[in-house]
């Protein structure tokens, strides 16, 4: 077994490791399938966690499973214990824990040499759990006065233990997500809600974008094993990236960008097709005639809308968007002054509190920081769009999104080369342009003050 194991991890060039990862990330699939065919709800709740908890042996080995208890107990603790600050509690807790993994098996140094462990998967647990409490501690309060999320997702009645590790494990969900809410899990389980069977006895089916989910894995994967010998990341410390041009360093930075985010792509296809056949990810039915399923809780990224953006802003949309939920529900709304609008300081308190999520490397840290600026920079152009004439704003709209390619190619390397030394080096290779132009483009706000909206004034006289 071990030598079949070696041929094929070489023969797709990943370690032995990866592999073993690699084939309980696929085994998702059926096991979530098999997921529908519990009876009862206690049953189910045993499967989910005892699965993931399984499947989490067999990739990480036993080790992991202690690791997820910790955060996953502590948790449970503080909602039983003390309920009025059991967010805020388990927040610190959660993140305090994920921090020290962080520091203690460095990660990003492993997966750069072909390694792995459970920190990836303590990550997205690390979410559920907080969100879990946050919603515990929600139930306290009034409903008015909440958002729509908070009155949504809010739990009044403290969920049972094996409801809870279900939760946390269901069927190898935590390994790369999507991050889900403890009421969605419940009302899965015990099929209320959206879930519930109909008078007509309509129920989605999941198989045709489960398929879809699993080609486009096939395609993601098959493109990024084409593209990353040719763009490795070692070519930035290559004495021949020193001798290119500027454009070309540039057009570098962003194919060593754009073939990292095949990978990613092909993990949440897979995630997707496993939340998909389970039937959690089931969202709705489209107003269209005939209805058709929506499956965009298990959505974790649109591919062609990372890749053709019109506008910095809209990445947190499209790319690893439940994440992106979750950080805008539980850090970006809850920073929010009442009566105030949001600015820059709470993009930059979420997007170091991502950063910090990530890992505690410079180059996690100097990435979202950029992203933040990108994102600032982006919205300025936006403003000066808006207050255009037709021709202009179309060319602002070119404008952004060429701004959005240059700067996020750039801003990328720092993700994936993590070293502060590397970063530095790689920004300095192209004259920190993509450092430079966001903050030109967010003084200038100061200076050129953009017009009302064109098209704003045109409704008032209409």
């Amino acid at each position: 077994m071990d030598l079949d194991m070696e041929s094929m991890a070489a023969t797709i060039g990943v370690s032995v490791p990866v592999l073993r990862f690699l084939l309980c990330f696929v085994a998702t699939i059926p096991v979530s399938f098999l997921w529908r065919f519990v009876p009862g709800r206690l049953p189910k709740h045993i499967y989910s966690a005892g699965t993931g908890a399984l499947l989490s042996y067999l990739s990480f080995g036993f080790s992991s499973n202690l690791h997820f208890l910790v955060p996953m107990l502590l948790g449970y603790a503080s909602m039983v214990l003390y309920r009025p600050s059991c967010g805020i509690v388990t927040f610190f807790i959660g993140f305090g824990y994920l921090i020290g993994c962080h520091v203690y098996y460095m990660s990003g140094d492993a997966w750069k040499e072909g390694g792995i462990d459970a920190t990836g998967a303590l990550m997205v647990l690390t979410l559920k759990v907080i969100s879990c409490a946050i919603n515990y501690n929600d139930g306290l309060l009034k409903e008015e006065g909440l958002r729509d999320a908070q009155k949504k997702n809010r739990l009044i009645k403290l969920p049972s233990l094996i409801e809870y590790f279900g939760y946390c494990l269901c069927c190898g969900s935590h390994f790369a997500g999507p991050v889900y809410e403890m009421k969605d899990y419940l009302d899965w389980t015990e099929r209320k809600g959206i879930w519930r069977d109909s008078e007509t006895g309509r129920s989605p089916s999941p198989y045709g974008a489960m398929v879809r989910a699993v080609f486009q894995a096939g395609f993601c994967m098959a493109l990024y094993l084409y593209l990353v010998p040719q763009f490795p990341l070692s070519r930035f410390t290559d004495p021949i990236y020193q001798e290119w041009g500027f454009w070309k360093r540039l057009g570098y930075q962003y194919m060593a960008g754009l073939t990292a985010r095949w990978k990613y792509y092909f993990i949440w296809s897979i995630s997707e097709a496993s939340i998909i056949i389970s039937g959690l990810g089931f969202s709705g039915w489209t107003e269209s005639s005939p209805p058709k399923p929506r499956w965009d809780r298990a959505k974790n990224v649109d591919i062609l809308g990372v890749e053709f953006a019109k506008s910095a802003v809209v990445i947190p949309l499209v790319w690893n968007i439940q994440v992106s939920t979750w950080l805008r529900h539980y850090v970006y709304e809850r920073i929010i002054q009442k009566g105030k609008k949001p600015g820059f300081f709470q993009l930059l308190a979420t997007q170091t509190v991502s950063a910090v999520w990530h890992g505690l490397y410079p180059g996690y840290i100097i990435f979202f920081v950029q992203s933040a600026l990108m994102i600032s920079g982006s919205r300025v152009i936006y403003r000066w769009q808006q207050a255009s004439t037709p021709t202009m704003a179309n060319l602002l709209v070119f404008l952004n999104f060429a701004y959005t390619l240059l700067v996020l190619g750039y801003s990328c390397v720092g993700f994936m080369v993590l070293s502060l030394h590397e970063t530095v080096a790689s920004y300095g290779s192209v004259y920190f342009i993509g450092t430079i132009l966001p903050i030109v483009l967010i003084l200038f706000t100061y200076i050129i003050k953009p017009a009302k909206p064109i098209r704003s004034k045109a409704r008032k006289e209409q």
